[in-house]
């Protein structure tokens, strides 16, 4: 649980830094105050703002990331270095999502995309700042390139739903992988009790069983009388929420060789300046843990091997993701840039193996 009003006005900010302006919507007619009111957007093509980027290389050989914003945000690349804006997956929101999660209005957090038995799988988070009543749903396309007569996302639905008062974790950040048996797994996880996987059955949206905690900031299971009990309260004007010191998040497992990596995020998003959020990684030789880091701490204990945080050029770095692509390693996440006032800007750099087989990022 994040300083949630305090994420809610920087989401919010961001959203209006990813919302397109027309050049023509300044009119002479308008109030000149009204005009010096009204910010122009200007894309940075080379240094985008996002919030939880995904990424995939399409039929089209371009580069495809997915993030937070209304309906999700798309950019595209030829070469991973120049980026521009496409159309968002949703308009409008599932009303599946609008129905079920209660203040859920299309802001659509923290995609994932893969592709599996000739579709492109996207699971997508519907949400409310401070909340886990919460659910995770599934789009579907048989392409990701925009100029195909095959292009068309269609919504398959909720896969999991988490309930307040019920359930201690929850359901936002999903990632998939498949083991080497071709067995899905779902994992996902923000705050309450930490980071969750579950197997899906072939359908790649039923879970199997119930879902198993696999990371953790605090080194124990955080209850539910625990979570019921956390205070909400707002003093002159200043959000403030006693959240507890679970502050996990975002995993995202990969599989090279004989062990899978577990990535997730520890400390705060969203705050600009002062953002803390740092990447950390554990390892296993099964998807479903235990995950432990390179001193052998098992990561739903509070264990995690830090590869990038806050340093001389960011105020922090999280949510991450990691693809490769002929034969290279990539890691992807957003990172609140000192030079840039602490946006939230795209952070991407190859990522390489050390002899004892843990990732490290290769900054160029």
């Amino acid at each position: 649980m994040k300083n949630f009003l305090t994420f809610a006005i920087g989401a919010a900010l961001a959203t209006i830094a990813t919302a397109q302006v027309p050049a023509d919507s300044i009119t002479a007619q308008q109030p000149q105050q009204q005009q010096q009111r009204r910010p122009r957007f200007h894309f940075d093509a080379e240094h985008p703002s996002v919030h939880d980027p995904v990424m995939a290389r399409g039929e089209d050989g371009r580069y495809y990331i997915y993030a937070t914003g209304m309906g999700v945000d798309v950019l595209s690349s030829a070469d991973m270095k120049t980026w521009q804006r496409e159309r968002a997956v949703f308009n409008p929101a599932p009303q599946w999502a609008e129905d079920s999660v209660s203040g859920y209005r299309g802001h659509t957090w923290a995609p994932d995309i893969s592709r599996h038995d000739g579709r492109w799988l996207l699971y997508y988070s519907c949400s409310t700042f401070g909340k886990n009543g919460s659910a995770i749903g599934l789009a579907t396309n048989r392409t990701l390139d925009p100029k195909s007569p095959d292009f068309r996302w269609e919504d398959q639905g909720a896969v999991i739903v988490s309930h307040k008062h019920k359930d201690n974790y929850n359901c936002i950040d999903p990632n998939l992988i498949v083991d080497p048996k071709g067995r899905p797994w779902l994992t996902f996880g923000s705050f309450w009790d930490g980071i969750q996987i579950v197997r899906l059955a072939n359908d790649f949206k039923t879970p199997i069983g119930t879902p198993k905690t696999i990371s953790r900031r605090m080194g124990r299971k955080v209850t539910l009388a625990e979570i019921d009990n956390i205070e909400h309260y707002t003093i002159e004007g200043k959000d403030t929420i006693e959240a507890g010191e679970n502050a996990v998040e975002a995993p995202f497992i990969i599989r090279r060789g004989k062990y899978f990596y577990l990535f997730v995020s520890f400390d705060y998003c969203c705050r600009g300046e002062r953002s803390t959020y740092r990447t950390v990684v554990g390892r296993s030789k099964r998807v479903d843990g235990p995950y432990v880091d390179r001193k052998g701490q098992r990561m739903e204990r509070g264990g995690g091997e830090t590869l990038i945080g806050p340093n001389n050029d960011y105020f922090g770095a999280g949510h991450c993701s990691a693809y490769e692509f002929d034969g290279q390693w990539f890691f992807l996440c957003h990172a609140y840039e000192k030079a840039r006032n602490g946006q939230a800007k795209i952070f991407l750099r190859r990522m390489e193996f050390d002899k004892e087989g843990w990732p490290t990022i290769v900054n160029e």
